[in-house]
This record gives C-alpha cells, sequence and structure tokens, in this order.
C-alpha cells in the first residue's frame, strides 16, 4: 500500500481541529494559572506567555467565543467545564511528552521542543509513548540499560 506525502502545513490542516496551537498554549496556561484559585488575569496570562496584554485579551476573547472561558472587561479568567476538561488534557499531554524526551536523554531545550512536538503529535502517537513509558516505568533495568547506552555514546 503506497503511503501519500505531504508538505508539514497540509499534514496540520488535516490534523488541526477546533483549536489553533496558539489557542492551546493560552487553555493550557489558563488552566495552569487557575489551579491554585480557579482562575487568572489578562496581565497573570500575558507574563506567563511573554505576550502583550492587547495580544493576550484578543484571544481570550476568542476563547470566550468558543465558550472555552469566563472573561469579563477587567476581571477574572475562568475556564468553562469544556474549557477545563480541555486546559486537563493539554497539560497532560504537554507533562507526557516533556517526560518522553527526559527518558530519551533530551533535558537542554527541553520546553522548546516539548512545546514544538505537542501541537502536531497525533493521538494515536502519544498512546504509544504512554505505553513505551509505563514499559519503563515497569522495568527500570532497561531504562538504566539505556542511559548506560547513552552516556557510552555522548563519551565516544
Amino acid at each position: 500500500m503506497r503511503e501519500d506525502f505531504f508538505t508539514f502545513s497540509e499534514y496540520i490542516k488535516k490534523d488541526q481541529g477546533l483549536l489553533t496551537p496558539s489557542m492551546e498554549d493560552y487553555v493550557e496556561m489558563i488552566y495552569r494559572l487557575s489551579m491554585h484559585n480557579g482562575y487568572t488575569r489578562i496581565n497573570e496570562l500575558s507574563e506567563s506567555l511573554n505576550v502583550q496584554p492587547p495580544s493576550v485579551t484578543r484571544m481570550v476573547q476568542k476563547l470566550a467565543d468558543i465558550s472555552l472561558v469566563n472573561y469579563e472587561r477587567y476581571g477574572k479568567i475562568t475556564l468553562t467545564e469544556s474549557g477545563i476538561l480541555k486546559g486537563n488534557m493539554l497539560l497532560m499531554r504537554h507533562n507526557i511528552i516533556e517526560s518522553f524526551l527526559r527518558s530519551i536523554g533530551v533535558f537542554k531545550g527541553i520546553l522548546e521542543e516539548t512545546e514544538k512536538i505537542e501541537h502536531t503529535i497525533s493521538k494515536e502517537t502519544l498512546e504509544c509513548i504512554v505505553n513505551y513509558l509505563s514499559f519503563l516505568k515497569e522495568n527500570p533495568d532497561i531504562e538504566k540499560k539505556f542511559e548506560t547506552y547513552r552516556e557510552s555514546r555522548v563519551n565516544e
């Protein structure tokens, strides 16, 4: 069976759902910032994402339009029930990818690498990574052998 190749942007168009990668970043960060007191504010979100407040306001309004957040001008930003579910899933995806990268020895620039991967990974691939990480956890001897192997390759 022949598999057709496409450009990267065509693969992204095929897989992209309702949210853009930028929207996902916002929902994930709102979720992170809201974990302690149930809400966040524009300035806190702006600082956390290194984005100017007017841009944050525009994006939060877009997220409100699709019922992921509740937002009143100059007020608190809270996630809706569906926003909470999405934020939890996005944070979990982020953590899985970061754990995988650590398991294969990626430490330098891990946040950047995680961010690049998390918006393009399929659900099936993510599930395979979860299985792989579970396997390593259940077989620490194999993980240790890989670490030793990796270190020997670095020192060559």
